[in-house]
């Protein structure tokens, strides 16, 4: 499964705040949701998330984040809101053509 997010700040610090809420069963973070609900273990940050763009914050990142959500929601493999991802056309020419 995956889970799609932005930030503006360092990503280890944004993993860390996953780590936190998923330590102390705070269910404010899908992510950590996620885990605790499913009964994972978290592994460290370089075996389990990755930095898919890097832009600067603003209409093209949240662009960007809202394809990938919408991809990976197409793919059934994704564990943000399921209301986050709208139909695109735009979206749905570039998967047809980049699969």
């Amino acid at each position: 499964m995956t889970y799609t997010g932005q930030t503006g700040r360092p990503f280890k610090t944004r993993f860390k705040e996953h780590m936190r809420d998923f330590k102390y069963n705070n269910r404010k973070s899908k992510f950590a949701q996620h885990h605790l609900d499913n009964g994972h273990a978290i592994q460290n940050m370089e075996e389990i998330m990755k930095i898919v763009h890097v832009t600067k914050k603003g209409r093209m990142l949240n662009t960007l984040e809202s394809f990938h959500i919408y991809k990976e929601t197409k793919d059934e493999n994704q564990i943000n809101d399921k209301l986050t991802a709208k139909g695109n056309e735009i979206f749905e020419a570039i998967l047809k053509h980049d699969p």
